[in-house]
């Protein structure tokens, strides 16, 4: 008798089609029944590998991974070597914001026992130590930072400063700065004087930079952009005590003591 393969090749798929799809109403009469192997999978599985990633940093030694893990094992939330069903997510999101630096957190965890975390932080662009001894970060949407925090390059503000004038004034003045290559590099320190008017000083030259009033930032630092380019490039960094841009179009420049003349340059 001769066998017709093509008739036992369509009875064999037949017959896995009716298995598989019984099976598949089984489990949908019997949910519980679906997810029991998962829960049990979970009960036992453990951590192996923890991710951790800081959305827009900033600042070198501000925050990093190394800092984070810390954080955790001080709260007793660190979820390596733990058994993944005993990792509450929500504790460790909670943990992390009730630090001030860290703006938003997220945890997942997988069935490979591989736990995710990820944050994002504060901005800090300029650091206030104030002339009552007041000593705090400003960030970029004018929130005060406090704490041992430790970062480099931020320019420093001293002198007659409330926290609502940091708030409001530097925090926009720190981040035009910080964002800006040059002034990132030249301006290491603004003083605040109690009228609320502001002085520059500048990594290079032996000058001080008057900016007078927080208003109108952008076009004062633009004019001075252009006066260092084509007018101190030329007659050398040295040459005057003192350049203002407080006033109208214009840059009023202090001599040295010893040729006690004043120029007035427009631009």
């Amino acid at each position: 008798m001769r066998i017709s393969w093509k008739k036992w090749t369509i009875v064999a798929i037949d017959l896995l089609l009716a298995a598989y799809i019984i099976a598949a109403i089984t489990t949908l009469n019997h949910p519980q029944a679906a997810g029991a192997a998962t829960v049990e999978l979970e009960r036992n599985l453990v951590c192996s590998k923890v991710s951790i990633d800081i959305r827009d940093a900033y600042g070198d030694g501000f925050l990093d991974e190394s800092e984070v893990r810390h954080m955790l094992e001080r709260q007793g939330l660190w979820p390596m070597a733990q058994r993944l069903r005993a990792v509450d997510v929500r504790a460790i999101e909670e943990g992390l914001e009730s630090n001030p630096v860290i703006d938003d957190a997220e945890c997942y965890k997988t069935r490979s026992g591989h736990v995710l975390i990820s944050l994002s932080q504060r901005r800090p662009v300029i650091r206030v130590k104030a002339l009552d001894g007041d000593d705090y970060y400003v960030d970029s949407h004018g929130g005060i930072l406090r704490g041992t925090m430790q970062t480099t390059d931020l320019i420093v503000a001293t002198g007659h400063i409330t926290q609502a004038y940091a708030s409001r004034e530097l925090s926009r003045i720190g981040q035009l700065l910080m964002d800006d290559p040059l002034w990132r590099q030249q301006i290491v320190q603004l003083n605040v004087r109690e009228d609320g008017s502001i002085e520059a000083v500048p990594r290079v030259g032996g000058h001080k930079v008057v900016l007078g009033s927080p208003r109108g930032m952008e076009e004062k630092l633009s004019r001075l952009r252009k006066f260092y380019k084509y007018g101190l490039s030329q007659v050398g960094w040295d040459r005057y005590s003192e350049i203002s841009v407080a006033f109208g179009n214009q840059i009023i420049c202090k001599k040295r003591k010893e040729t006690k003349q004043t120029e007035n340059r427009d631009i």
